[in-house]
C-alpha cells in the first residue's frame, strides 16, 4: 500500500515529458513532424484496442443490460454535473483554463485497461468490464463533445462540434478496423499484450508533448503558478472520491450484485488520458490544450492509487 502514495513510472515520464516541452518544445516543422507521428501512434492505439477486445466478451457484456446503462449514465450524465456543481460552488478557486480542464475530464469516457484490470483485481464481472470500456469509449466520440459543448458555455466558451467527424476518424475508425481484424489477427494480439500496452503509454507521452510544446510556446506557465495545482489537485481528488462514492452507492440503490458494483464501481469513476489527450487537440486550440489535460493527468495517477 505504501507504494501507491509515490508515483508510478508512468507519471514520472509524463513529469519528464512535461519538463521537456518546457526546456524543449516542439516548434515550426518539429511540431508538425511530432504531430503526424503522434495522430499515427493514437490510430494504431485504437485499433489494438479493436483489435483485443473479442466479440465473445462483447456479447456477454451486453447482457447485463442494466449495468450497461448505469455505467453510461454514471459516465456521462453523474459525473459531468458533480463536475458542473464543485465548478459552480468555487469558480474563482482555479483559473477558467483548468476549470474548463476539468469539465473536460469529468464529460471523458472510462479507462480501458486499467479499469479491466482493477475489476479483475477486486473479483468484479470482468466480462462486463470489457464491453462497459468499450461502449463508453465509442460513446464518448460523440458524447464527450456534446456534453463538453453544454459544460463549456458555463465558463464562456464555445466547442466547434465538426470537431467530432476528426474524432471519429482518429478513435471510431481504427477500432471498427480492429474489431474486423479480429478474424485474422487475435492470436497475435494476444500474444502481443505487453507490447501494446506499452504502445498505450508512448502515446499518452507523445499527446502530451504535442499539447504542452503548444501550450508552454503559448505562455502556460506564465498564467499558472503552483498554488494553482495544489488546489487542481485538492479539486480533482474531490472529484475522485464523489466519483468512487457515488457509482458503489447507484450500483446499491439499483440492486447490483458484488461483482456488478465493482465493475460499477471502476468503469464508471475512472477516466481515461489515453482517450482525453488526443480530444484535447482535436477540440481545444493547440495553445489552451496543455492545460486542458493537466486535470487528466492528475486525476489518472489519483485513480491508480
Amino acid at each position: 500500500m505504501l507504494r501507491r502514495l509515490f508515483p508510478d513510472r508512468f507519471l514520472l515520464l509524463l513529469l519528464a515529458t512535461i519538463g521537456l516541452a518546457t526546456l524543449l518544445p516542439a516548434r515550426g516543422q518539429g511540431m508538425d513532424i511530432v504531430s503526424a507521428i503522434s495522430n499515427m501512434a493514437i490510430f494504431s492505439l485504437f485499433f489494438f484496442h479493436g483489435l483485443r477486445i473479442a466479440h465473445e466478451a462483447v456479447w456477454a457484456g451486453m447482457r447485463h443490460w442494466r449495468l450497461q446503462l448505469a455505467v453510461l449514465g454514471f459516465v456521462f450524465a453523474v459525473m459531468p454535473l458533480l463536475g458542473l456543481a464543485v465548478s459552480r460552488g468555487a469558480p474563482g478557486l482555479l483559473p477558467e483554463g483548468l476549470w474548463l480542464g476539468v469539465l473536460f475530464l469529468c464529460a471523458l469516457p472510462s479507462t480501458v485497461q486499467s479499469a479491466i484490470a482493477c475489476a479483475s483485481m477486486a473479483r468484479g464481472n470482468v466480462a462486463a468490464s470489457v464491453i462497459a470500456a468499450a461502449v463508453t469509449n465509442l460513446s464518448g466520440v460523440i458524447l464527450t463533445p456534446l456534453i463538453l459543448t453544454a459544460l463549456a458555455t458555463t465558463q464562456g466558451v464555445a466547442i466547434d462540434l465538426s470537431a467530432i467527424g476528426r474524432i471519429a476518424a482518429l478513435l471510431l475508425l481504427p477500432f471498427a478496423l480492429g474489431q474486423i481484424a479480429r478474424v485474422k489477427l487475435a492470436a497475435w494480439a494476444e500474444r502481443n499484450r505487453g507490447w501494446i500496452g506499452r504502445l498505450d503509454k508512448m502515446t499518452i507521452i507523445l499527446t502530451v508533448y504535442v499539447a504542452f510544446s503548444a501550450a508552454v510556446i503559448d505562455g502556460l506557465w506564465g498564467r499558472l503558478d503552483g498554488m494553482d495545482l495544489v488546489r487542481l489537485m485538492l479539486v480533482v481528488s474531490v472529484l475522485l472520491a464523489l466519483a468512487l462514492g457515488g457509482s458503489w452507492a447507484l450500483g446499491g440503490m439499483i440492486g447490483l450484485n458484488r461483482e456488478d458494483r465493482i465493475t460499477l464501481l471502476f468503469s464508471g469513476a475512472q477516466k481515461s488520458l489515453a482517450t482525453g489527450a488526443p480530444m484535447a487537440r482535436i477540440l481545444f486550440p493547440a495553445a489552451q490544450a496543455g492545460m486542458i489535460v493537466l486535470p487528466i493527468m492528475l486525476y489518472h495517477q489519483l485513480q491508480l492509487m
